[in-house]
């Protein structure tokens, strides 16, 4: 992996693992990947790290169903669920794919730059 691509990576896990709404498996994957830079489990690390961030990145589509449902009312509260999803609508208007919450954005970032950082 190129530096640049690298110095990016690091940038972007902090701010995922600093992020209240990074789950507990993706930012133990983060911290993994963290701790494998630079050494002989860092190739290993990464396509781990790659797959979590894929695996736990939100889909605008399953945003907006979580908070219409009954669960997503009973995490964010009834008035906070209807925010979200609305949110998540206006922003899937204008062409988002991935909720935009903090963890999210940095994840979405992260594998933006999956080719250079698996290439």
């Amino acid at each position: 992996m190129q530096k640049d691509v690298l110095d990016f990576v690091v940038e972007k896990t902090h701010e995922l693992i600093d992020s209240p709404t990074c789950n507990s498996e993706t930012k133990a994957s983060a911290e993994a990947w963290l701790a494998a830079v630079g050494t002989e489990q860092q190739a290993a690390a990464t396509e781990t790290y790659i797959g979590e961030l894929e695996a736990d990145i939100m889909p605008i589509d399953g945003l907006i169903g979580f908070a219409d449902s009954e669960a997503g009312a009973q995490v964010f509260g009834a008035d906070k669920a209807k925010e979200v999803a609305a949110h998540a609508r206006e922003i899937k208007a204008a062409g988002a794919r991935y909720c935009d919450c903090p963890a999210c954005a940095a994840c979405e970032a992260i594998l933006a730059k999956k080719d250079a950082i698996l290439g």
